[in-house]
């Protein structure tokens, strides 16, 4: 089959806009996590999130744009820009027919159809929609803009599996590129969930940390005194593209996708199955997709979402599956700084690990306070300051509510 390369990435982050604000972000161990500004949250449970920041897409999109858009397809368009412009991509001199988009959204339209239904209560019963409102709502309508912007006439869709979709939108990418099906795909995923019923859905479903007398640590994955996690919103884009493609205009080739594995735990609803039984199969999956060894892998960034029970099974999981290796190992949650930005967080995690290559720095786990006795000490988890060491293979982890699971690997390129 065809190598796959990344040649270009796009982010806005809740701890930077771009590629470069994230990147030095990320190895500071900056919070993202502040007070909801998006909605009056004082009845809430979880006052706070990880919001994007002084975010302005009219660079990309002009105000009519804007009005027709939900923010995930707002973050999906400025991040794909972004990407398109990274990779260098002279669109009169590339076949569109061969470049795809693959896009990821947990949930959509959130706002939008929250702000629909609000302004239909407040009325006198006449039913006003807006003709915008199916189109800024359904979760497959970025990957659509994309593809519309670009003139990217190849394979489009989106993929849905909460917190694991992006991950699975850069499997499905690199599978049909290494098939021959596509020369270039943009994927990724966005996610603008910072809403109220997002808050307060999560808060019904006691999943969100409530420490809003400590907001910039609330999200503590490890730690002993987590108690859930952090909203997170924003999204991240990656061109991926075939090698000889690559090789051919001179593109800058900054990582290979080498192996991606999914799996479902069939086991509960929300919950992680406690041994980490579908997250030890689906790292074990690209592992063997990759033609890698465990003791190929120098950084894992994990799920790591910060619940007193998802954190334990994922270690479990990486012990049952690495053994020994699993202490030569950098671990870290990333989740810690950005929150979890749910059907983004694989995309932006990726991005994580690709920069963990490019910079031979692992990012850490930060806000890390008090050990847990449920996970052994002899790991690296990267507590609070990044670390510096050779990094030539990452995996990244996300695993979603209703058991999906995906892994994606990562590989410093060479000839």
């Amino acid at each position: 089959m065809k190598r796959v390369v990344v040649t270009g990435l796009g982010a806005l982050t809740p701890i930077g806009n771009n590629i470069e604000e994230y990147t030095t972000a990320l190895m500071q161990g900056v919070s993202g996590a502040n007070l909801i500004t998006h909605f009056d949250a004082g009845k809430f449970k979880t006052q706070f999130a990880c919001e994007i920041k002084g975010f302005d897409p009219t660079p990309v999109l002009d105000r009519r744009e804007q009005r027709r858009m939900d923010n995930f397809s707002q973050y999906a368009m400025v991040t794909a820009h972004e990407a398109v412009h990274h990779a260098g991509l002279d669109l009169e001199a590339l076949d569109l027919d061969r470049i795809g988009v693959i896009w990821a959204s947990g949930i959509g339209g959130l706002r939008s159809l929250e702000k629909e239904i609000e302004d239909f209560q407040a009325g006198d019963g006449t039913p006003r929609y807006n003709p915008f409102m199916i189109p800024k709502m359904i979760a497959d309508i970025a990957a659509g803009l994309i593809s519309m912007r670009f003139g990217f006439r190849g394979i489009n869709y989106a993929t849905v599996s909460a917190c694991a979709s992006s991950s699975h939108a850069l499997m499905n990418a690199f599978d049909y590129i290494r098939l021959g099906r596509n020369d270039i795909i943009v994927t990724g995923g966005s996610e603008a969930s910072v809403t109220k019923a997002g808050i307060g859905g999560f808060n019904a479903m006691k999943a969100l940390s409530t420490r809003n007398d400590d907001f910039k640590t609330a999200s503590r994955p490890f730690d002993l005194d987590r108690n859930g996690f952090v909203l997170g919103e924003g999204g991240g884009a990656i061109i991926l593209e075939e090698l000889e493609h690559a090789k051919r205009r001179g593109a800058n080739i900054i990582a290979e996708i080498v192996g991606a594995g999914a799996t479902a735990d069939a086991y509960h609803l929300t919950a992680p199955h406690p041994d980490g039984l579908g997250a030890a199969n689906v790292m074990k999956v690209a592992l063997e997709d990759a033609g890698l060894t465990t003791a190929d892998v120098d950084y894992i960034n994990v799920h790591g979402t910060s619940t007193p029970l998802g954190d334990v099974a994922e270690v479990r999981a990486i012990q049952k599956v690495f053994g020994e290796h699993a202490y030569q190992l950098n671990i870290s949650s990333t989740k810690s700084m950005t929150g979890h930005l749910l059907g983004a967080a694989g995309a932006i995690e990726a991005i994580a690990c690709i920069l963990a290559i490019q910079n031979n720095k692992i990012p850490p786990t930060i806000n890390h306070f008090t050990d847990d006795p449920a996970l052994d000490a002899g790991l690296n988890l990267t507590f609070n300051e990044a670390q510096e060491r050779q990094v030539d293979v990452a995996l990244s982890n996300t695993f979603g509510f209703g058991g999906h699971n995906s892994s994606v690997i990562f590989k410093r390129f060479e000839e």
